[in-house]
């Protein structure tokens, strides 16, 4: 999750808090992240693996596998709002020297923290869909331990990201998971291919036409995003591989689907 660090625009979209007129959504930097409930987040998206997380996974490790770095010695990967996710961090394991957890709120910097001490079983299911006839990640032994050894909790805004920093990234439901503004969602996802060096893979993975989320009994603001919006954020910054929908249907009310986009920063 990610806080904004300049000024808001002089005609943002403002949508109002479900059930209420009186309150709306201006930006990211009107919620309050740090009470964000790492727990239940998990618990609902990730103690088990969803056809659709492993639809993505499908496509996001055939990429790094044929497009990963060439010296994953050397290599610095990031992954951007990782919340209360490991298994973007994954994909990139066998590609990286480091691995960045870049994270704005304080509950899930926490929650990342005992994580990677004292991990949640349905890792590995993860991981055997990560690994599933890829000889790149099938290397890696113990990839739960290996993630504690290279993995480092940072602080920071998706709007803060310094550029030309990673060799590898990933961003997966944040641009537009973090506010109900166009203007933010293209900004975050721009920052994030900005922090990588040119020619740098990356993978992100969106909500489709998101109307915002509860997390326990918090609501959290989206902006409604589709295939055209992405393509045409990542235009002049990316060189495309591929974007495209994910099937999903049950995880919560208001969404109408996934997608992910995998390509090289230009």
């Amino acid at each position: 999750m990610a806080d904004s660090d300049s000024p808001v625009s002089t005609a943002p979209e403002v949508a109002p808090l479900p059930g209420r007129t009186d309150v709306p959504w201006p930006g990211n930097a009107d919620v309050e992240w740090d009470t964000f409930d790492s727990d239940a987040y998990f618990k609902h998206n990730y103690d088990n693996l969803r056809d659709d997380d492993a639809d993505i996974i499908r496509t996001v490790a055939d990429f790094f596998q044929s497009a990963g770095p060439s010296n994953p010695w050397r290599a610095r990967a990031i992954d951007v709002g990782s919340g209360a996710n490991l298994y973007p961090a994954l994909t990139m394991l066998p590609f990286c020297s480091t691995v960045t957890l870049y994270e704005r709120a304080f509950s899930n910097r926490q929650w990342l923290t005992k994580e990677l001490r004292e991990p949640h079983g349905s890792w590995w299911r993860f991981w055997e869909a990560i690994t599933s006839g890829r000889t790149e990640y099938t290397r890696i032994n113990k990839p739960l331990d290996t993630l504690r050894s290279r993995a480092e909790v940072v602080k920071g805004s998706v709007f803060a990201l310094e550029p030309a920093r990673y060799d590898i990234g990933t961003m997966f439901f944040v641009a537009e998971s973090i506010t109900k503004r166009v203007d933010e969602f293209r900004r975050a996802t721009r920052r994030f291919l900005d922090s990588l060096v040119p020619k740098a893979p990356f993978a992100a993975a969106f909500m489709q036409d998101s109307a915002g989320y509860w997390v326990a009994d918090q609501f959290f603001p989206a902006c409604s995003i589709n295939e055209r919006d992405i393509r045409q954020c990542l235009a002049d910054v990316a060189r495309i591989a591929d974007i495209r929908a994910v099937e999903s249907h049950g995880l919560r009310e208001g969404y109408g689907g996934m997608i992910v986009a995998t390509g090289w920063k230009r």
